[in-house]
């Protein structure tokens, strides 16, 4: 493409050069005169002009004839199927949680006797026994969902 568009404006150089060297016409009284030169263009300097006007044509056609072909690379060939990496991954172990359960222990109340009902011992005696312990109505559900009151005996 370079050698080509340099061989173009070389072309247009010895052209342009070629034109400016002609002379120019004049508005004389040339152009009534009805002789044979005229009519016919058998004028030296139109001959001079055409011979190197076709010469700059056919030099910017032989360079671009003997431009060379551009070239072209074959990329190198691929055999089978390409094969397939998985990305590399990087695991880091996160640290355990360390978590810390406080359960309270349940306090034992021993009944001895009868305790009196709504006594804090007879309180705490329901809700370490029932789990379904109702504080407020001093009940309890059974197993046959049935509310019983809490007896300490």
């Amino acid at each position: 493409m370079n050698r080509l568009l340099k061989s173009a404006v070389l072309g247009l150089a010895v052209t342009a050069t070629t034109l400016s060297a002609l002379p120019a016409a004049q508005a004389g009284d040339g152009w009534r005169r009805h002789n044979y030169n005229h009519y016919h263009g058998n004028s030296d300097g139109d001959l001079v002009a055409a011979g190197v006007l076709g010469l700059a044509v056919g030099a910017l056609a032989a360079g671009v004839a003997t431009a060379p072909a551009p070239e072209y690379y074959e990329p190198e060939p691929v055999y089978g199927e390409p094969i397939y990496r998985e990305p590399v991954r990087v695991y880091r172990e996160r640290p355990v949680p360390v978590r810390r359960y406080y359960v309270e222990e349940p306090r034992v109340v021993y009944a001895t006797g009868a305790l009196e009902p709504w006594s804090p011992e007879w309180y705490d005696y329901c809700e370490n026994r029932y789990r379904s312990f109702n504080p407020r109505t001093g009940t309890f559900t059974g197993y046959d969902g049935q509310r019983y009151f809490c007896q300490a005996n």
